[in-house]
């Protein structure tokens, strides 16, 4: 015998400010192509990432940068003396530097994206208070990252609690959606597995005292900001792999622009006629050879590809996780509240060979009468529309 029971989807709707805490929303967040407060970081940081250390992660992009700077020595120096060709100097010059910097402020886009939300969780985790205990018992409202590693705060109804930490004294009702995406609210202690509590939780009901258990930058919202910003990002294994074949084809083609001049030199020699290939026109071609787009924005593309999932609320531990969910077809989830209102409703009984539908009924009803969760009052309805079997007290039951 066996009960059929059927979730109910939670319906979209708008985020509501009494769903959010510490700043973090479950509905989904968008921002503009073109932010104008990313754009001008993201423009910032493509000249701080023209750093030869920093550039020389991504060998393309590191050959285009030392190819950039060659050619800016020649061209002043071509303007220094006087000497010819320094409109076509220049425009390479420009050609260059601008494609090395179009790959940072690409790189530096994807980057600021995440960190545009971080700064948004750490401005709302810096403006939170929260109500310390003085050892006198005197309640002081101090910032909350100012909290150390044992202070003691109280947390009342509405408060948000201010750090990670445990229960010590008092009970209250706790609404961990933010962080769990449990739409019910659950039960925090003093005592026992049900005292510990988050950051960024909102206190329902009743009060508790919450001894911190984390100093600034150990709480959970601070490794999750730490997320946010990609500071974890790991390299897929075909980026890796793409990394080592364009890096292999920037040196090929590297050694083969190289003993271009020896043997162009040769050939004028030998001919008595034409005229060796400047350095420019060299590194120019070189450029034109090398696998530039992809070097460019490889790095780019794997950090949008971790901010495009972020903005439905999902935190990608690495750019190998979003390649292998790139696989999945089916989804299982194990958390009533993640999708679901938490309240699955029974729609049929199915009694088993040889049973009665309406025996079945009887003794699922009888067995749901003390049961207060969702589950267990929508079977004493069903078996009520279905079989006209009316709620009565347990005693009255057969025994």
């Amino acid at each position: 015998m066996a009960l059929q029971l059927e979730p109910q989807i939670a319906p979209q709707t708008e985020t509501s400010p009494d769903s959010t805490a510490m700043g973090l929303s479950r509905g989904k967040r968008a921002r503009p192509l073109f932010d104008p407060p990313i754009v001008r970081r993201a423009a910032l940081d493509s000249f701080i990432k023209l750093n030869p250390v920093t550039l020389a992660k991504n060998p393309v992009m590191f050959v285009v940068e030392v190819g950039a700077v060659l050619t800016t020595a020649l061209m002043i120096k071509t303007l220094a003396t006087g000497g010819a060709g320094f409109g076509f100097e220049f425009q390479i010059a420009a050609w260059l530097w601008f494609t090395v910097l179009f790959a940072n402020f690409a790189e530096a886009m994807a980057e600021g994206r995440g960190k545009a939300q971080a700064d948004s969780l750490r401005k709302t985790k810096t403006s939170a208070e929260a109500k310390k205990l003085a050892p006198n018992g005197k309640v002081e409202v101090v910032p909350a990252a100012t909290l150390r590693k044992g202070d003691v705060c109280l947390c009342e109804p509405n408060d948000v609690i201010p750090g990670d930490g445990d229960v010590i004294e008092g009970i209250a009702s706790v609404d961990e959606s933010v962080i769990t995406g449990e739409s019910a609210p659950v039960i925090r202690e003093s005592g026992g597995d049900r005292s510990a509590v988050t950051g960024g939780t909102k206190v329902l009901s009743d009060y508790i005292k919450v001894q911190i258990t984390s100093n600034p930058g150990e709480t959970f919202l601070d490794r999750m900001i730490a997320l946010v910003e990609g500071a974890q990002r790991q390299k897929t294994p075909n980026e890796i792999a793409l990394n080592i074949m364009i890096a292999g084809l920037t040196l090929i083609f590297l050694l083969a622009v190289v003993t271009l001049a020896p043997f162009a030199q040769y050939s004028v020699d030998a001919a008595k006629a034409g005229s060796v290939p400047t350095v420019i026109v060299l590194v120019s071609l070189l450029v034109c050879l090398i696998p530039t787009t992809i070097g460019g924005l490889l790095s780019a593309i794997g950090i949008a590809g971790m901010d495009r999932v972020m903005q439905h609320n999902v935190l990608a531990m690495s750019g190998k996780a979003v390649e292998a969910a790139g696989d999945v077809n089916t989804l299982l989830l194990d958390k009533t509240g993640t999708i679901t209102l938490g309240n699955r409703q029974a729609v049929a009984f199915i009694p088993a060979e040889g049973i009665f539908d309406s025996d079945l009924a009887d003794a699922a009803q009888l067995s749901s009468l003390a049961d207060e969760t969702p589950e267990g009052r929508s079977i004493v309805v069903l078996a009520k529309e279905k079989y006209g079997l009316r709620g009565r007290e347990i005693a009255e039951g057969h025994a």
